[in-house]
C-alpha cells in the first residue's frame, strides 16, 4: 500500500465529509458566487477545519475569485489544495539534528494520546536508519508507562534508562543524558509523563525536565514533539496552545490517524499556532509511522 493510500485510509472520516460536501456544493461549469462561499464554509466546518482556519481559507477562495484566478466552482478544490500545501516548507517537517553529540527529542502529550507508543515508533524509525538510540523513561507517575516502554525497547533492541515508579522525572532525564553522552548515542528520546494541560503543577514538571536536558547537553532539546490524538479535532488546538506556553514545542506527532481521525486539525494547528506536523502514526505497530509529507497528506485529505 502506498503512502497516499495509507493516508487516505487514515483520513476516511474527514475525507468523506469533504468529498461529499464538495460534490454537493461545487458543480462543474457553475460560476462562483456568494452562495458558493457560504456552502463551502459549511462543508469545511463539518470537516473539522475549525472556525478560525475555515474563515481564512474562505478568504483565500474569495481573493482568488475576485482576482479572476478561479472562475468556476470546480476550480476551488485545486486552488485550496495548492494554498494549503504551501503553508509548509520542506524545512518545517525535517528533524533538527544536533551538530555534535546526541540529538535530544523530548516527547510530551496527555495520557491517552498515544504518547508512549509514539516514542516506541520513533525509536524504531531512528534505529532503522542505523542510529544508536537511547530512551529515557521519565513517565514515572503512571505505573504501566515505564513497563510498557521497557517492553517496547526490549522488542526493538533499544537501550532504556529507567528508575522506579514515583522517582523524580528530572533525575531520570539527568541520567538519560549522561548515558547518551557516555554511550555515544545518536538520538536520545525522552518520554515524559502524560500531562493534563489544565494541571499547571504537572506542566511545571515538564518545564523542569526541559531545563535539565538544556544544562546537560548543549542545544538540547533539539526537538520537542507534542503527541496529539488525531481523533479529538479542535481540542487538539487547545492542547497544543497550552503545551506551547510551558515548553518550546517544535513539532507535532499526530497519532491515531485511523478511519476516525479528524484530519482538518493539521491545517488548524499550522495556521493558528505555526507549529508543523513532523510525524503521523498510522497504526499500532512500531513501523506504522511516516514523516509528515504535506503534499501527500493534503492530496489524501481532499481525495474522493
Amino acid at each position: 500500500m502506498t503512502l497516499l493510500d495509507r493516508l487516505k485510509k487514515g483520513l476516511t472520516r474527514t475525507r468523506e465529509k469533504l468529498a461529499s460536501g464538495f460534490r454537493s456544493v461545487l458543480h462543474i461549469g457553475r460560476k462562483i458566487d456568494r452562495e458558493t462561499l457560504i456552502r463551502l464554509e459549511e462543508t469545511m466546518l463539518a470537516a473539522d477545519f475549525g472556525p478560525t482556519t475555515t474563515s481564512k481559507l474562505i478568504d483565500v477562495v474569495q481573493d482568488g475569485w475576485k482576482k479572476g484566478r478561479i472562475v468556476e466552482e470546480q476550480e476551488i478544490q485545486e486552488h485550496l489544495e495548492q494554498h494549503i500545501i504551501g503553508l509548509w516548507s520542506e524545512a518545517d517537517t525535517r528533524i533538527q539534528y544536533a551538530e555534535s553529540g546526541p540529538t535530544v527529542i523530548l516527547v510530551t502529550g496527555i495520557n491517552g494520546s498515544g504518547k508512549t507508543t509514539s516514542v516506541a515508533k520513533l525509536a524504531y524509525f531512528f534505529s532503522d536508519q542505523g542510529k544508536r538510540v537511547i530512551v529515557g523513561a521519565c513517565d514515572t507517575f503512571r505505573a504501566a508507562a515505564v513497563q510498557q516502554l521497557s517492553i517496547w525497547c526490549d522488542r526493538l533492541g533499544v537501550q532504556i534508562v529507567r528508575h522506579d515508579q514515583g522517582a523524580d522525572p528530572g533525575a531520570v532525564a539527568y541520567d538519560a543524558c549522561e548515558a547518551a553522552v557516555a554511550r555515544a548515542a545518536d538520538v536520545l528520546l525522552i518520554d515524559t509523563a502524560g500531562r493534563l494541560h489544565t494541571q499547571n503543577h504537572l506542566m511545571r514538571e515538564l518545564s523542569k525536565i526541559e531545563k535539565v536536558v538544556q544544562r546537560k547537553i548543549a542545544g538540547a532539546p533539539h526537538e520537542v514533539l507534542l503527541v496529539l490524538d488525531a481523533t479529538i479535532g479542535q481540542n487538539a488546538v487547545h492542547q497544543a496552545r497550552q503545551f506551547s506556553e510551558h515548553v518550546s514545542v517544535s513539532g507535532i506527532f499526530l497519532a491515531k490517524l485511523d478511519g476516525s481521525a479528524k484530519g482538518g486539525i493539521v491545517i488548524g494547528i499550522r495556521d493558528q499556532l505555526n507549529v508543523p506536523v513532523k510525524f503521523v502514526g498510522l497504526g499500532e505497530k512500531a513501523q506504522d509511522l511516516e514523516p509528515f509529507a504535506p503534499a501527500a497528506f493534503i492530496k489524501a485529505l481532499f481525495a474522493d
